[in-house]
């Protein structure tokens, strides 16, 4: 293999420039030609691909976002358009790809391998650290510590009007982002799409709060919580108790943005080197993996089939540490 391209793709993820550099200088390392893919699976039908150089990744470790740009392709849903994407990058030579991205940028690399057999191994890149072949993805500690900043200042707040704040964190499948919040934060009640919590659970919680002589709380909401959004959950709960004063916080895509920690970064750093070193070695339709401090590679079909379960040593923790 004489020539790679490398792209992201879905929704950004804090850490991915720091991938993205370490694929390009571990590429030109190793002798190869590395291509900028630009606006992910659109780009490649558009043919926005250009050669990239050590220079051109300079100064971005620390900075969010990426600098491939991302951007949503239904021409690549087409046989179609993933002909012409194809097509782009035969006529580049380029003969392996490197995706950085999530369940849905995996699931069109599957698709592609499968049409026309191009290399390809992907590294994990999503807040909401949903993909099953890793224990963490890049930008998920960066999007938990910024949510939890918020938290703590939503915490004053909180504390100094005797208010109860449902507070909504990113998360449409996962509750990894929410219970780690949740935890850090001093939440009293964390609501997660992977268990079953119900409005009575949430009514009994507030009331338990006040007899234990709390005088204000922080209920954690993951926006794939099967009860509802923050809006839907506090308003269910105000039917119940019409006296509550509360208040409701949706923290939003400001989890997406920021610099990335150290954390990020190294773990960016790594998955990107496993990336490249795994397409030499001849791995293909896999993703790039950290478990137990060790690289490994799972199928793109198991990373985004096979549900990524939260600790139950986690879940415990949380109930055990808001009474």
């Amino acid at each position: 293999m004489k020539s790679i391209g490398v792209f992201t793709s879905g929704g950004d993820a804090p850490g991915m420039n720091a991938c993205v550099r370490s694929v390009v200088r571990n590429a030109l390392y190793l002798g190869l030609d590395v291509y900028g893919i630009k606006y992910g699976y659109n780009g490649m039908i558009e043919g926005d691909i250009y050669k990239m150089k050590s220079y051109s990744v300079s100064n971005i470790v620390q900075r969010g976002g990426t600098i491939l740009k991302s951007a949503r392709s239904k021409a690549f849903l087409t046989e179609e358009g993933r002909k012409k994407a194809y097509e782009q990058l035969s006529r580049r030579g380029i003969e392996g790809l490197i995706a950085i991205g999530g369940d849905g940028t995996f699931t069109g690399a599957n698709i592609f391998y499968e049409e026309y057999g191009i290399p390809i191994v992907g590294a994990p890149g999503t807040i909401d650290n949903d993909l099953y072949g890793s224990d963490y993805t890049i930008g998920f500690d960066t999007a938990v510590n910024t949510a939890l900043d918020a938290i703590d200042k939503i915490r004053d707040t909180a504390i100094s009007h005797d208010r109860v704040f449902f507070v909504e964190v990113m998360g449409r499948h996962s509750g990894y982002i929410a219970v780690h919040v949740g935890i850090g934060g001093g939440a009293e009640l964390v609501m997660v799409p992977e268990t079953s919590t119900t409005m009575k659970d949430v009514i009994e919680t507030l009331r338990q709060g006040r007899n234990s002589q709390k005088t204000s709380h922080l209920i954690i909401v993951a926006e794939g919580e099967h009860q509802g959004n923050a809006h839907e959950v506090a308003e269910r709960v105000r039917q119940e108790l019409p006296d509550l004063d509360y208040r409701v916080s949706a923290l939003g895509h400001i989890q997406r943005g920021g610099s990335p920690t150290s954390f990020d970064r190294i773990l960016a750093s790594r998955l990107g080197m496993a990336a490249v070193e795994g397409i030499i070695d001849g791995k293909k339709n896999v993703m790039v993996g950290v478990v137990d401090d060790k690289i490994v590679y799972t199928s793109f079909k198991i990373a985004i089939s096979k549900t990524k379960p939260i600790s139950e040593d986690l879940m415990r923790l949380s109930k055990v540490l808001s009474i």
